[in-house]
Order: structure tokens, then sequence, then C-alpha cells
């Protein structure tokens, strides 16, 4: 009964911004659409599959792909240098 009442004392809105969300415009070629992204595969992710994590760059095209090796879902405890390598070296290539 204490786990169900704290709980319940957690419990908040996923947004603090819903009322702003249902009047946005939809993203937009010129908006979103306009920033460049890349998407960092850790190729030892138990969480998100290789392949679902293909089905997402699939539907939403990135411009680049990296893959950090021998890593698992949380690359910034396993392996915080070779994912601060890979995230400076997109920074230096899209800034």
């Amino acid at each position: 009964m204490q786990d169900l009442e704290l709980g319940k004392t957690l419990i908040r809105p996923s947004s603090l911004f819903m009322k702003d969300l249902r009047n946005a415009e939809p993203f937009t070629k010129g908006g979103f659409g306009s920033v460049r992204r890349a998407y960092v595969i850790c190729d030892e992710d138990n969480g998100i599959k290789k392949e679902f994590q293909q089905w997402m760059i699939d539907i939403n095209p990135v411009d680049e792909v990296k893959e950090l090796k021998h890593v698992d879902h949380m690359p910034m405890l396993c392996d915080p240098k070779q994912l601060s390598v890979c995230l400076l070296d997109i920074a230096v290539q899209y800034a």
C-alpha cells in the first residue's frame, strides 16, 4: 500500500507545455527538416535492438550514421571516451 501511495505522489503530466503543443504548427521541412541529424548506433544495445534502430533511421532519415563498438544502451557510462570522440566528430563536421 505504501508503494502505491508513493507512486501516486510521483505522477506528473508528461509535458509542461501541453497547451502550447496543441496550438503548435506541425513540423515542416523549413523548420525541423532543416536541422542536420546524425544517429549513433550502440552495437551491443539490448534495450533498442539494432534492427529497430535501423527502422527508426529508415523512417526518419539522417545525414550520417555512426556506430559505437562494444557499447550498450548507456554509452556515456559504458565508454564515455568513445562517445565523446564520436559526438565531437559530429559537432566538427556539421558546425
